[in-house]
């Protein structure tokens, strides 16, 4: 038997790449005679970039960039030589991360570092940048990488606005003659790992500001920035941001990207398993190990274990999914994917401590998971 473990990241807790050799380990201490690869997974959400980049065996470059409050910091972005590909981790530079929960400040947090990697992988001869933006800590609508990049932000007097997002209450126009010109030969693609459009009650203020440190009138005032930056680059390009699936991702950042950039806006996971040829590991696999932190009704909704199931149903293969959480009845929809769910704690426990056994109790789990398909006839 060779199982394929393809788990997401366990949020909070480990990364994807940890979570698979934490499964595999516990294979390999039961008694199930088996073989196992791991391919951890990214849906765009924070670390894609860095799995894609391993996968491809590119080389990490390092860049000195601005963090989300105009710090100097140390990013770096990843480029495949022989694709002329570079792959960008928007956290890197512009990550919720980055900051103390003191400091998350999302009517002045912005993305201009992220527009630095850009412009540096430009300066590596990129033709295609590929953008997961995953975990960002801003609400700028992409308005700080684009001013990196070249645009300027102008108010009615003509006069450039710098304090982004909070400033795009006075925008009257956008000038992009200083735009940088080699952004016109490349193709730019960012991977979305939620589909919620920019503005709105499901938009990226509603539903993200929060978790970046709005408060609920912080909320409404960025909601109304991002829809007068609308209704700016409608009017400059006719293109209505507010309609675009996935416009929400990263704080709108992928919206303004695709209307002033021409990005292409890509489900994240289905661009993973392309990208890395997940389709070929897959095939040669008996049994497929997936999970992330929940799998519930949500995760129907595209997330990475979801997509890894999806292709294996494909196949036939069955499905094992391990996570921190899962439902207590198990509908019919989430059964048509996963053969099996296996919550991976073993005892009530307080949040910090279950997160920081993650590793441990992903191990222990799929070690008493080898050693019951060992004995199942």
């Amino acid at each position: 038997m060779h199982i394929l473990i393809a788990p997401n990241a366990f949020k909070h807790a480990v990364d994807a790449a940890t979570a698979a050799e934490a499964i595999q380990r516990g294979l390999q201490a039961s008694r199930l005679s088996c073989t196992s690869a791991c391919f951890p997974i990214g849906d765009g959400g924070n670390g894609t970039c860095r799995l894609v980049i391993d996968r491809l065996q590119g080389e990490l470059v390092e860049v000195r960039a601005l963090d989300p409050l105009g710090r100097h910091l140390t990013a770096a972005f990843g480029f495949v030589g022989d694709r002329k590909m570079a792959v960008v981790e928007m956290a890197d530079a512009s990550g919720l991360h980055l900051l103390e929960s003191m400091e998350r400040d999302p009517l002045h947090a912005h993305s201009y570092g992220t527009g630095q990697l850009i412009r540096a992988a430009l300066d590596l001869g990129a033709e295609e940048i590929i953008i997961g933006m995953g975990g960002s800590a801003t609400v700028d609508g992409g308005s700080g990488m684009l001013r990196a990049l070249g645009a300027r932000f102008l108010d009615r007097a003509g006069k450039e606005i710098t304090d982004l997002p909070a400033g795009l209450e006075a925008l009257h126009t956008i000038d992009l003659s200083g735009l940088d010109g080699r952004l016109r030969e490349v193709r730019v693609i960012v991977l979305c790992d939620v589909d919620n459009p920019l503005l709105g009650q499901n938009g990226a203020a509603q539903v993200f500001g929060p978790q970046k440190g709005a408060s609920p009138e912080q909320v409404k005032q960025l909601d109304n920035l991002l829809a007068r930056y609308v209704s700016v680059i409608q009017d400059i390009t006719g293109k209505d941001m507010a309609t675009r699936r996935f416009g929400g991702v990263a704080g709108g950042a992928s919206a303004g990207l695709a209307a002033l950039l021409g990005a292409t806006l890509v489900d994240g996971i289905d661009y993973f398993f392309e990208l890395t040829q997940f389709d070929a590991a897959l095939s040669k696999s008996h049994l497929v190990i997936t999970g992330e932190g929940s799998i519930d009704s949500q995760t129907l909704q595209g997330k990475g274990p979801y997509g890894v199931a999806r292709r294996a149903k494909r196949l036939g293969l069955p499905v094992i999914g391990l996570a921190g959480n899962i439902p207590v009845s198990v509908s019919a929809e989430l059964a048509a994917y996963f053969d099996i769910l296996l919550a991976i704690g073993n005892q009530p426990s307080p949040l910090n401590d279950a997160l920081a056994a993650t590793a441990d109790n992903l191990t222990r789990t799929a070690t008493q998971l080898g050693n019951l398909l060992a004995v199942s006839p």
